[in-house]
């Protein structure tokens, strides 16, 4: 059984941000920071099977294999504009041109963009990210748009699908409050929105996390704000929303699509502590999910 508030990792990117905030305090030395991953409250917890993190951009990110906060423009790119021969593929990426042949498509506040394995995708400046994923951390650059970092092609070109991206399936609404965002064989990926004072059971069997969004909330004795995120296991946990009720992502894994018995609401009430939001606490509002 686990109920904790997760500790958060802040990266170094050279595509981040100089001013996180208010998602996390600027870092000290004025380095840009591209990265908020969320971990165990303890070095010495087993590992969990999904990783999730907030990204922000303020530069294009490479091109890759393996979005409330969205400027006017800001773009994710996913799949290529047409099919290509692994020959074509590889001559693109060392003439540069693959910057011109990948399918960029507008991104807007809330949006949901699930990336299969293989995918050849990147993701655009002015985001603000929140993404869940196979625990695998692993990125095969193919173009990183002239900066002095390693690319992986032949790793890449052996696992890229030179093809158009498949159709996304749009978010789908469960019940009241709940909607689905994600689902495939690794974690299922929802948005709960929670009206102010109501009481719930969190069936937190499976491995679970839980990312503030807005609004502030208290699961089973911890009190969380906007930007943290809460790792659960193997447990059923009240859920308070509180004054200004909440909304959060939820992730967890399992097989079987969503868990019909996830949140099971027991009543009203106002929650009497309103927790103040810590200065260097992260946060996120546009949502993103890879396989």
């Amino acid at each position: 059984m686990a109920v904790e508030v997760a500790r958060t990792r802040v990266l170094q990117k050279p595509w981040g941000v100089t001013d996180p905030r208010p998602w996390s305090a600027p870092d000290p030395a004025g380095h840009s920071i591209g990265e908020l991953c969320f971990e165990r409250s303890s070095v010495a917890a087993p590992e969990p099977e999904l990783l999730l993190k907030i990204l922000l951009t303020s530069q294009p990110l490479s091109i890759q294999v393996h979005p409330d906060d969205a400027e006017p423009g800001a773009a994710v790119a996913l799949g290529l504009k047409q099919s290509l021969t692994l020959q074509q593929l590889r001559k693109s990426v060392h003439d540069g041109t693959i910057a011109r042949l990948v399918a960029w498509r507008p991104i807007s506040t809330d949006d949901t963009v699930f990336v299969p394995a293989g995918t050849i995708h990147a993701i655009g400046p002015g985001l603000v990210i929140a993404e869940i994923q196979q625990r695998s951390d692993a990125t095969f650059r193919l173009f990183d748009h002239g900066r002095d970092r390693e690319l992986h092609v032949e790793r890449a070109l052996a696992v890229a699908k030179a093809t158009p991206a498949s159709a996304q399936i749009p978010p789908r609404l469960l019940e009241s409050g709940r909607t689905l965002l994600a689902s495939n064989s690794h974690f299922v990926f929802e948005r709960l929105e929670l009206e102010p004072g109501s009481i719930w059971h969190l069936d937190a069997t499976p491995e679970t996390w839980i990312l503030i969004l807005s609004g502030t909330a208290r699961a089973g004795v911890l009190d969380v704000v906007k930007g943290q995120a809460v790792f659960a296991e193997a447990v059923r946990i009240g859920l308070w929303a509180g004054e200004t009720g909440v909304i959060c992502l939820i992730a967890y894994t399992g097989r079987g699509g969503p868990n019909p018995q996830l949140l099971l609401r027991t009543g009203d009430q106002r929650v009497k502590a309103s927790p103040r939001r810590p200065e260097s606490v992260p946060g996120a509002l546009s949502i993103g999910a890879r396989q």
